[in-house]
């Protein structure tokens, strides 16, 4: 009986978990005009507009033209909006038709349920950050420089706003909430997180304002992944974005055990 039963707590992990992450896989592939392609052009456009029009006034920043400064940040922006999007309309959608209910009381952790939907919201970043990088390509010559520290970070800013995207699901009563924080909020950080500009070119007083932005660290991450400078250090970076990580994976755990949002 002992040999028999070794594996079932394995299996009770594996098999929601792979189940999540299957279906939200699925989902977003089926629909992938309207999770994949949105992202890629409205990046060709900032490419375009901010890039070649407006770049082509500005002088070389570090040594770097303002098309091959902006590409780390505008992959970064794509990545953010893709990890939040996916898991906030996945989420609501489930709590909407009321199945997420049965995914609540099955014996399924409430940290596989986040994992899962965290996964599916990575994959989906993934995805759209590799097609913008490429069609960077078609506009301007870039070399990453440190390949695994870019992947680290693309991996961590993905993590954390799928987290993001789970609390906004969690707290939504109807379709109108899911869009308040990324039009109030996330917007915002994004256009302010150092995406068009170096902090360096702001006042003292913006620029310190500045580094409580949690999306300067992304893109400044990422972007010293690919031309090798930053404004801030990458280590505490890290640092940052695992402080904001543990939090919100604790703050989501604690509501889903609460079981808030789920009843009416």
């Amino acid at each position: 009986m002992n040999l028999s039963t070794r594996g079932e707590p394995r299996r009770t992990i594996k098999i929601p978990f792979l189940t999540i992450v299957r279906k939200e896989v699925v989902r977003f592939m089926r629909i992938w005009p309207q999770t994949l392609l949105p992202a890629v052009v409205t990046t060709v456009l900032y490419f375009i507009i901010f890039g070649q029009f407006i770049g082509s006034q500005i002088k070389p920043i570090e040594g770097f033209t303002y098309m091959q400064f902006i590409v780390p940040g505008l992959i970064m922006m794509s990545l953010i909006n893709s990890a939040f999007s996916n898991v906030v309309s996945s989420f609501f959608g489930a709590k909407f038709t009321r199945n997420i209910e049965e995914l609540i009381i099955s014996p399924a952790p409430n940290y596989i349920i986040i994992a899962g939907y965290v996964t599916g919201g990575v994959i989906r970043a993934a995805l759209v950050s590799a097609i913008v990088f490429f069609i960077s390509l078609f506009f301007t010559s870039i070399a990453i420089q440190h390949v695994f520290i870019g992947i680290f970070f693309a991996f961590l800013a993905a993590v954390l706003f799928s987290l993001a995207g789970l609390l906004n699901a969690i707290f939504a009563k109807d379709f109108d909430d899911i869009s308040i924080f990324p039009t109030f909020v996330l917007t915002p950080l994004i256009y302010l997180g150092g995406v068009f500009y170096s902090i360096q070119m702001l006042p003292p007083f913006w620029r310190g304002v500045s580094q409580f932005n949690p999306i300067l660290y992304m893109v400044n991450g990422f972007r010293y992944s690919f031309l090798g400078i930053t404004d801030v250090s990458p280590a505490l970076s890290v640092g940052i974005l695992l402080v904001f990580i543990v939090l919100l994976t604790a703050i989501d755990w604690w509501l889903l055990s609460r079981g808030t949002g789920m009843k009416n």
